[in-house]
């Protein structure tokens, strides 16, 4: 079976030739190297939230049930490029017909918020594809695959337009997380979903290397981010806190400040440190 962009196929027809799971949304074939992703509008019932937002599709990883995973095709669409895996997007047309959309490469993923078939909260993954043709795809030496942080990091090219693409910002979240080792820097705090990862000097005053630069990034709390973000708190050199003087006694008292805390500094940390205690306020 010879499969075009456009062309309508009998769902079962597409396994009895290629492989793949029958039921699921994502059907890695076994013995091709195919992963067929499916669309439909049944999927919002499980919290899911499939589409096109501008050049990326944004596609919701398997699981009924609870929070989602990495354990067997989400990590096949995590690491399609890695073991030799094509993503071919198939959406329904009519009940047991889907459609051939597209053939995606996935750029990065991220967490978020939804409900489970029971109707209870749940963090999902939603995966962020490209077309498998596109320019920014053919300037990526590197796939999905490695160590964490998983995600493509994006090329020199591609940073130009960072300002309004989403490909990366998984990537250096997910690298301020596994440095910070997934708890707040100051606080310990431990809630992932909660913590921000915060450019030390803004993204808006960053060049295009500093805005990816992991040394140029902390994890932190809301409150303490909030902060941070306002100039209102910084870090000496060797990890201690900051207090701005416009912060109250009352202030720090309702925020519960700790003005003995301090936080791991690294050599390389310090040169945005610097920068950043030169605006507290």
């Amino acid at each position: 079976m010879e499969l075009k962009i456009g062309n309508e196929y009998k769902r079962s027809e597409l396994h009895d030739t290629f492989g793949g799971n029958r039921q699921g949304g994502i059907a890695p074939c076994a013995n091709t190297d195919i992963i067929f992703i499916f669309s439909g509008a049944s999927g919002e019932q499980y919290g899911y939230a499939d589409g096109w937002d501008g050049d990326f599709y944004h596609y919701t990883g398997e699981g009924r049930f609870g929070d989602m995973d990495f354990s067997r095709s989400n990590a096949a669409i995590r690491d399609h490029e890695s073991i030799g895996k094509r993503i071919l997007l198939m959406k329904s047309t009519r009940p047991t017909f889907v459609e051939y959309a597209a053939e995606l490469r996935c750029v990065d993923y991220e967490y978020f918020e939804t409900h489970d078939f029971d109707d209870k909260n749940r963090r999902a993954i939603r995966f962020i594809l490209e077309s498998a043709n596109s320019n920014a795809s053919n300037t990526a030496a590197t796939g999905i695959n490695g160590p964490r942080p998983q995600g493509r990091k994006p090329t020199k090219i591609e940073r130009r337009g960072l300002v309004t693409s989403r490909v990366g910002q998984g990537w250096y979240r997910r690298a301020i997380l596994d440095k910070f080792n997934r708890c707040c820097a100051v606080t310990g705090f431990d809630s992932e979903e909660l913590l921000i990862a915060s450019h030390i000097v803004p993204w808006r005053d960053s060049n295009d290397e500093e805005k990816l630069d992991v040394n140029n990034g902390i994890l932190l709390s809301p409150n303490y981010d909030a902060l941070f973000d306002k100039h209102l708190i910084s870090f000496m050199d060797s990890g201690d806190i900051l207090l701005s003087d416009k912060l109250t006694d009352a202030q720090r008292m309702s925020l519960k400040l700790n003005p003995s805390a301090s936080i791991i500094v690294t050599e390389e940390m310090i040169p945005y440190l610097t920068l950043h205690r030169q605006e507290l306020r």
